[in-house]
């Protein structure tokens, strides 16, 4: 299936925009511009809104100018060829390779999701990834962090107060001290369920059972009893929890999490 990637420039306190509506900390050397450009090339289809699809006219005519040199004039002609859907209520018509979304975000990523075809669809935009994100539908988050700090504007993170676990699958420094940061969202599916019987009722695997299908089940059983033991005994002499979750090892890296209701596996 098609991933959904999310790749902005941004500050690094978290902004793509300052308080003064200016990005201009985050003009791009060769080395970033040659990334902004493979990422451009790797896409099937760009997601944007109104906001930035006029931002993005600029590239629409400027390899009419010949004495650009060649990095500027590739980006140009691969962002020209690539298809677009723009999101807008008061556009009434759009240029180049693109059109205006019929439907809403979620059902156009679904569609474009179930359609044949190839490439990432790669949206851009806050406004339009918070909204993406708020469903779910990010897959990976890209963001080229600029040593600035910026004091405000519109975040690259959506605000929508929900955690997502990520994985960092890529991560380049570059010589301008621009670092970027390439992460996957964790996706979590239901655990198998397993019968104990047959016939008999089905349940959810709980983690007991993941680590005793690894062969772990004797020393996890160690542990969780150990730790119920512990637990009790601090209890009874009123000692704080976090003194208890103190005493690991200084820059201890792995730590055993214990759970006790069902959980789930992560997804390939």
């Amino acid at each position: 299936m098609r991933s959904v990637t999310y790749s902005m420039g941004v500050s690094l306190d978290g902004y793509v925009v300052g308080p003064d509506g200016g990005f201009d900390w985050t003009p791009p050397d060769e080395e970033v511009f040659r990334l902004a450009t493979d990422e451009v090339r790797e896409a099937g289809v760009h997601l944007l809104g109104r906001r930035l699809y006029e931002t993005m006219l600029y590239w629409e005519t400027v390899d009419q100018n010949p004495s650009l040199d060649f990095s500027t004039l590739e980006f140009a002609a691969v962002w020209k060829a690539l298809p677009k859907a723009v999101f807008s209520t008061t556009l009434s018509a759009v240029q180049g390779n693109a059109r205006l979304a019929s439907g809403g975000l979620a059902e156009e990523i679904e569609r474009l999701r179930a359609e044949p075809g190839e490439g990432d669809i790669a949206i851009g935009g806050a406004t339009l990834a918070a909204e993406a994100a708020a469903s779910g539908l990010i897959d990976e988050y890209r963001a080229r962090v600029y040593p600035v700090l910026v004091g405000g504007g519109i975040p690259f993170f959506p605000q929508h107060e929900r955690r997502v676990d990520l994985e960092l699958v890529e991560t380049r420094t570059f010589s301008s001290r621009v670092v970027y940061l390439r992460y996957r969202v964790a996706r979590w599916c239901p655990a198998p369920e397993i019968r104990r019987q047959k016939g008999a009722r089905e349940s959810r695997i709980s983690s007991a059972d993941l680590v005793q299908m690894n062969g772990l089940g004797s020393s996890f059983q160690f542990l969780t009893q150990w730790r119920m033991a512990a637990s009790r005994a601090w209890t009874f002499l009123w000692a704080p929890r976090w003194i208890f979750s103190s005493a690991r090892k200084p820059n201890h890296r792995s730590t055993w999490l214990i759970h006790e209701e069902p959980v789930g596996v992560k997804c390939m």
